[in-house]
């Protein structure tokens, strides 16, 4: 279901897209991945082989030494935030038409069509050093127009320099999303501002607000992440701060690589003990696969 991405400029709006690509969820998945949040407990009942381990009582395992399985009364219908990250590290690779912002772009608007057809609320908020733009969820027939139509202007809008501070908007994010909320971030995470400890802790602050958290961390493989470049000098620019520097990557790319390393094993530690979601989103295999590949494995997960 590979999506020819020299195409993309062929569709004048992206709702013709996001349905096209959603078609091809639909028919691949049979049924929707995501669920209505379980929010009030009812009853135990006992664990059967084969039944998924999710819901187990493991403090009440420990006390009887029998497995059983919590039920819970759920909400009909799911909530949503998509948070993208508008910061201009996001416009790399620059000169190339599906950068890391245009994967965002197209891969929101595909999940607001498989939410709408599924009659859940969905919304979006856009960051950089703070929220730029907030449509709280909503199941109204008018939002995913509303919310669509913020993606268009975002994909036609020219911004540099804008800094990034996702730490300090997560942490806003957290407390102006009141209900329990699917949250699904695309960002790719870096900034320069803030350390790490700052910016996994607003991770946490999410989690702490009981809000489920998928986060999508979106980077150009090849370039950003293994450093693949030519034994020629290259003059950098930083994206964000304008700053630019001339060398050889070769000079630096051990030192490099081992900084990207330790920062991405870390970011997989903090997900995992804050049971994030984390999908490492590579824009060179297109959004339509990342997405699929992902929400394959979530339909799996909770049959």
């Amino acid at each position: 279901m590979t999506i020819d991405t020299n195409e993309l400029s062929s569709f004048k709006k992206l709702e013709l897209l996001s349905k096209k690509v959603v078609e091809g969820f639909i028919t691949g998945l049979h049924k929707s991945p995501f669920h209505g949040f379980s929010v009030e407990f009812a009853e135990h009942r006992l664990y059967n082989n084969g039944q998924s381990t999710r819901h187990i009582d493991w403090k009440l395992f420990a006390r009887s030494d029998k497995l059983f399985v919590k039920r819970y009364e759920e909400e009909t219908n799911l909530r949503c935030q998509i948070i993208i990250d508008t910061s201009s590290s996001m416009l790399f690779p620059k000169d190339a038409k599906n950068n890391k912002l245009s994967f965002s772009i197209y891969a929101a608007a595909a999940l607001c069509e498989l939410l709408k057809q599924q009659r859940d609320a969905f919304g979006l908020t856009l960051f950089d050093a703070d929220i730029t733009k907030h449509l709280a969820a909503k199941g109204s027939p008018m939002q995913q127009k509303l919310v669509l139509n913020e993606l268009s202007e975002l994909l036609d809008s020219k911004h540099e320099k804008h800094i990034t501070s996702a730490a300090n908007a997560l942490n806003q994010i957290a407390e102006i999303i009141h209900q329990r909320s699917l949250v699904v971030i695309f960002s790719d995470m870096f900034e320069s501002n803030t350390n790490n400890d700052e910016l996994f802790s607003a991770l946490q602050h999410l989690k702490y607000r009981k809000h489920e958290v998928v986060l999508f961390h979106v980077t150009d493989m090849a370039q950003e992440i293994d450093f693949k470049f030519d034994n020629r000098p290259y003059h950098f620019i930083d994206m964000e701060s304008g700053e630019e520097i001339k060398l050889n990557p070769t000079e630096i790319k051990q030192q490099y690589l081992e900084s990207m390393t330790k920062f991405r094993e870390e970011l997989v530690q903090k997900c995992g003990m804050y049971q994030i979601d984390l999908i490492e989103a590579d824009i060179n295999k297109g959004f339509d696969n990342v997405l699929y590949t992902y929400l394959v494995k979530r339909h799996k997960m909770m049959k």
